[in-house]
């Protein structure tokens, strides 16, 4: 005899622009197979229950993106999520499924967030098309395997939106450019067919809200439902600019890149005190004169809290117990190419692949099963 289908608990963020009311939370109860989506089961409470609750989606494959939400406070595919497992990661066994629009992008209604406004205006902003070499070939552009490879992790992105509701360089910054529409940027930098590669990044470099915006935080490696790693692009896109072709930004971004590898390369651990004015040039640079003044007040106050010392500051603390860094060093800096690793290239992106591992608030949340996408040759890629 068949077990009767599980009950669930669906608690949906819901807004109406039109009844003046804020926002407001309301739960509904639906009948359903663990297997089944969280999708599915919003698409039964609204044919059933309440007719008005407002979600895009189309086809229900997790290849469109539209249906991209916010699940048990991790953004994700709807469609691709299932039941059983997003109750299993809400929060303190509660098994209630939380269901909210994306962040960063303004809400129109219910799970609907306005896409236009944000995401597909900054889309434009980084010249989402390619631009042809010229003299233009009679018949066909001829392109290297290897090199069509290398794109084809931003090539898979689906523009869900779902990294750009977790930026939190975004969160900060309104302005910042966004994941997404990087990896869409790499897409074509990465393209040898396109002609303006160095300026298009020269353009992300000295926008003040461009590639050198981004902090680190991973978090849009984590939202992406398809691997793209859209902080990976943003890397790509920085070494192009900064190692590849030289390009010395309006925002300090190469300089304080290369400052990072100069000091731990003198110190052996990274030395704090010597960060910023080696991004300006040195302490006795001219550009780094009126950057120290302003900072003035933040030394002074880490002093007193003695949260760093004079001694600490001005020598090399670190510089005597790691001199055989260099060595470790020399070799990578003699290697004539420069070598990434690209899980569509490699197989691999790290120690222990989120897709093989198939583990993580990121996996349970979407429901992502442990199968990732299809496995080229082993081995490294040369960096375009």
């Amino acid at each position: 005899m068949t077990a009767p289908a599980p009950e669930y608990t669906l608690r949906l963020r819901r807004f109406d622009p039109e009844s003046g009311q804020a926002s407001y939370w309301q739960e509904f109860k639906v009948t359903l197979e663990g297997h089944r989506s969280v999708l599915d089961g919003i698409l039964k409470v609204r044919d059933e229950v309440d007719g008005s609750i407002g979600i895009r989606c189309s086809c229900l494959q997790a290849i469109c993106g539209s249906c991209g939400v916010r699940i048990n406070d991790k953004p994700g595919l709807a469609c691709h999520t299932h039941l059983e497992r997003a109750a299993q990661a809400a929060p303190e066994g509660s098994r209630v499924i939380t269901v909210e629009p994306m962040g960063n992008m303004p809400v129109i209604k219910d799970l609907i967030v306005d896409m236009d406004a944000v995401h597909w205006k900054k889309i434009q902003r980084v010249t989402p098309w390619l631009i042809n070499k010229e003299p233009v070939p009679e018949r066909e552009y001829v392109v290297p395997p290897e090199s069509m490879l290398d794109i084809t992790q931003s090539v898979a992105c689906i523009q869900c939106g779902a990294c750009v509701s977790d930026c939190l360089s975004m969160e900060v910054d309104p302005e910042f450019i966004g994941p997404a529409q990087f990896a869409k940027a790499y897409r074509f930098v990465g393209d040898p067919r396109d002609a303006q590669q160095y300026e298009r990044l020269k353009d992300l470099a000295e926008d003040p809200h461009g590639i050198y915006d981004c902090t680190h935080c991973w978090m849009c490696i984590d939202a992406c439902p398809k691997d793209v790693a859209p902080m990976s692009q943003i890397m790509r896109l920085r070494r192009l600019a900064g190692s590849d072709h030289e390009i010395e930004d309006r925002n300090n971004g190469q300089r304080h890149e290369h400052a990072f590898v100069k000091n731990i390369e003198r110190n052996g651990l990274l030395h704090e005190a010597d960060l910023l004015p080696d991004s300006y040039g040195g302490k006795l640079h001219p550009r780094a004169a009126p950057v120290l003044l302003d900072s003035l007040p933040v030394i002074i106050t880490a002093l007193l809290r003695r949260k760093i010392t004079l001694r600490h500051a001005l020598g090399h603390p670190y510089h005597k117990r790691f001199r055989g860094l260099r060595r470790l060093l020399d070799p990578i800096e003699r290697r004539p190419e420069r070598y990434e690793l690209n899980l569509y290239v490699s197989g691999y992106d790290g120690e222990e692949p989120a897709h093989v591992a198939g583990q993580g608030p990121a996996m349970v949340a979407t429901g992502t099963s442990g199968v990732g996408p299809p496995q080229a040759p082993d081995g490294a890629r040369k960096s375009a």
